[in-house]
């Protein structure tokens, strides 16, 4: 496949940016890949895997010269990672991004882009509960969703050609603005991570259980909250403090739902509870067959990655 761009510049080299490096040089599409991170110890493992083409010591010389520059930090980072990088980004670059959350970002990275840079903010949903330079695989995104967010006024060409990467990787793109998408994304990931966090958080409170129960009689389903919650805290952190509106709002709604079902099992109303269950089984099915996951209990993820 020929070249999408000719440089590639990613701030942050954890296990979205170690992957997209992964990917991009397996099916060619950029002529070099060079990625930086805060931490030294971060640089030098990417340095000795060889994670990408070429590992520098800072941001700015990570944008020199680069065609499209990723940043792949926590949400709450952005902001100081975009005025640090603003003023040395290419004309005609394309800035974006892999946070889960679009409108924070937006509002943190978009004063510091400069007139004739390109700003599609995205988000590849796809991940594992490993981090940093040695999670990475170029298998990642293959058959997941990228959603593209760009803002208001910004060129069709740069979001084409930007798709056009993400596909090249193996991705599915969909476009989509950035309100709908933090709502989506409390839905989908952001209340299940607090709820699975929160599971776990009880399990630890239960000292009438031994950790050693905990983890020798954890059953598919605790075990899965566990693997959710193993997740990047900073990330995590960051998520929740920059979309709190729309996972209030979900959390509200499940609230609700936890009510109802705990009357439920209090009356002993069985056909609530079984239709209930019935519905939400179904759900869990169209996943399956939309080919976003498997079956096993390790939800298609399970890549021996550390």
């Amino acid at each position: 496949m020929s070249a999408v761009y000719e440089r590639v510049a990613l701030i942050g080299l954890g296990l979205i940016a170690g992957s997209m490096s992964l990917a991009i040089r397996r099916a060619g599409l950029a002529g070099e890949v060079v990625g930086t991170a805060r931490s030294p110890e971060t640089r030098a493992v990417a340095a000795e895997i060889g994670l990408c083409d070429r590992i520098v010591d800072t941001a700015t010389e990570a944008v020199a010269g680069a065609d499209l520059v990723v940043l792949a930090v926590p949400v709450g980072a952005m902001g100081a990672v975009a005025a640090e990088i603003g003023p040395h980004l290419a004309p005609g670059a394309t800035v974006t991004d892999v946070g889960s959350v679009k409108k924070s970002v937006i509002e943190a990275v978009g004063p510091h882009i400069p007139e004739g840079v390109h700003f599609v903010p995205g988000h590849p949903l796809a991940g594992t509960e490993h981090s940093g330079p040695r999670s990475g695989f170029a298998e990642l995104f293959d058959n997941r969703w990228c959603l593209l967010v760009p803002v208001p006024g910004t060129e069709p060409e740069a979001v084409a050609r930007l798709r056009a990467l993400w596909e090249g990787i193996g991705a599915h793109v969909e476009e989509m603005d950035a309100e709908h998408h933090d709502l989506v994304l409390a839905v989908t990931s952001h209340a299940p991570h607090l709820i699975a966090y929160t599971m776990v958080g009880v399990a630890d409170d239960l000292r009438r259980v031994t950790d050693s129960e905990v983890i020798k009689y954890s059953a598919a389903g605790f075990r899965d909250f566990t693997r959710i919650a193993a997740s990047d805290p900073t990330m995590w952190r960051d998520v929740f403090l920059t979309n709190k509106e729309a996972t209030l709002e979900i959390l509200g709604r499940f609230t609700e739902e936890l009510f109802s079902l705990q009357r439920a099992i209090r009356t002993g109303d069985g056909e609530q509870l079984f239709d209930y269950f019935t519905r939400t089984r179904a759900i869990r099915r169209g996943i399956i067959e939309a080919g976003q996951d498997t079956d096993a209990p390790d939800f298609g993820r399970g890549h021996g990655k550390t």
